[in-house]
């Protein structure tokens, strides 16, 4: 019996197979983008695994020479003297006082565009506006820390004579400028992510676009702007070149942003271009600090998963 004719005899079942045989393609294909889609997510949590082995490692042979007690409590940092010594505490001082200066530059005002962007520019004003904002985020950050060194010092100084030329305050009000499109710009989606509901019945009680926008808006979005600052505040900490250029690279124990200082990236920075040999005690510092880096961006992120997880729950 040829083809045709079991065809014609049962057609329901050649109907059944083509079927059959299209839904087995078309879940053949889904099961391999899948694999594809989920090979893109393990290579990311496998680099993340592999880069905290690394400094886990690394650290390991450096905390054998070092004390680990001298390493968080000496107040002195010197690995590049011939009088070694290993305090961590001279760079997280200046790391913190950079991203403290720039917090304070980028949060509110990257808090103000968020609601300026959300409740009251017009749609044509937001899709000019905002585009524009986060065009910063392409400026190659070493032209943040030339422009730190070269413009904002020098208008600093006509304010405060006595600043010197490396300090931390003008890279810090860099940095915040650097990430104000990063803050505004989660910020703003969460606040547009708010149901209009929510709006339309602050207005039914008399609110005004500012109330609502402060007292209605801004509270139902506070997961989401609180997501906002975790990831400026980890840009900050991260920060590299504005530092490294214009703070002066000076490891002092100092909160002062008047004066000079050394942050961790930008100690990183200074021995990987070749100072020290590799393998030496002082070149396997830099994994100890970055092992530093890395504790205090997952304290932060953890913090920020808190909080958002609580106010995602209050609201």
């Amino acid at each position: 019996m040829n083809t045709a004719t079991q065809v014609l005899n049962n057609p329901l079942e050649h109907v059944i197979s083509d079927r059959l045989a299209k839904n087995f393609r078309r879940h053949f294909k889904e099961r391999v983008i899948e694999f594809i889609l989920m090979l893109a997510a393990l290579s990311a949590v496998a680099t993340t695994i592999a880069i905290v082995a690394i400094l886990l490692y690394e650290s390991a042979s450096f905390f054998k020479t070092v004390s680990i007690v001298d390493f968080l409590t000496d107040t002195q940092w010197t690995p590049l003297f011939e009088d070694a010594h290993y305090g961590i505490l001279p760079l997280v001082s200046g790391t913190f006082t950079t991203s403290a200066i720039a917090l304070l530059v980028a949060v509110p005002l990257g808090t103000i565009g968020a609601i300026y962007l959300s409740e009251f520019a017009s749609h044509k004003v937001r899709e000019i506006c905002k585009p524009l904002l986060e065009l910063l985020v392409g400026v190659p950050t070493v032209v943040f820390g030339y422009f730190a060194l070269l413009f904002v010092t020098p208008m600093l100084q006509k304010i405060f004579p006595e600043l010197p030329g490396f300090n931390m305050l003008g890279p810090g009000i860099v940095m915040g400028i650097m990430i104000i499109p990063y803050i505004s710009s989660v910020a703003e989606d969460a606040m547009r992510a708010v149901p209009m509901s929510m709006r339309e019945g602050s207005y039914a009680m008399g609110a005004t676009r500012f109330q609502t926008a402060v007292r209605v808006v801004a509270p139902a979005a506070t997961s989401g702007i609180i997501a906002a600052y975790i990831l400026g505040i980890s840009r900050a900490v991260g920060e590299t070149m504005v530092v490294a250029i214009a703070a002066g690279q000076q490891p002092n124990l100092t909160f002062n942003p008047m004066d000079g200082a050394a942050t961790i990236t930008a100690y990183i920075v200074q021995v990987a271009m070749g100072d020290l040999p590799h393998g030496s005690i002082g070149y396997q510092s830099i994994f100890a600090a970055g092992l530093v880096l890395a504790l205090i961006t997952l304290f932060l992120n953890l913090l920020g998963h808190l909080a958002r997880k609580k106010y995602r729950e209050a609201y």
